[in-house]
């Protein structure tokens, strides 16, 4: 194998790497915001009083600051998970034009 098709291989290891290193950011983003999610719907189904956990310890959280707080905390989990889900795109579009240029390089040396 040649120096070109070589360095080509390499390359899209590593972009294969980075790849998959953005789809388990992604995932734990998902699981974070599932989970926001399910504490957003608790809260509102809820009369009585909710509480927070700060340290080892359960404090008596307001249920209006709560909901924004999670409300925000969610927005920017979506705004996470867009960014990755473009730079995964990106890695994607890059992996396969190398996959294509690495295939008529070895087409080539046929």
């Amino acid at each position: 194998m040649d120096k070109e098709t070589s360095s080509k291989l390499q390359e899209l290891q590593i972009l294969e790497r980075n790849l998959q290193s953005y789809m388990a950011q992604k995932q734990n983003f998902q699981l974070e915001l599932s989970e926001s999610d399910n504490a957003l719907e608790e809260i509102k189904k809820t009369d009585s009083d909710i509480f927070k956990l700060v340290g080892q310890i359960m404090i008596k959280a307001d249920k209006e600051k709560t909901i924004k707080e999670l409300e925000e905390k969610k927005k920017l989990i979506e705004l996470r998970i867009s960014s990755i889900e473009k730079q995964e795109s990106l890695l994607e579009n890059k992996a396969t034009e190398l996959k294509n240029q690495t295939k008529k390089l070895l087409e080539s040396k046929k």
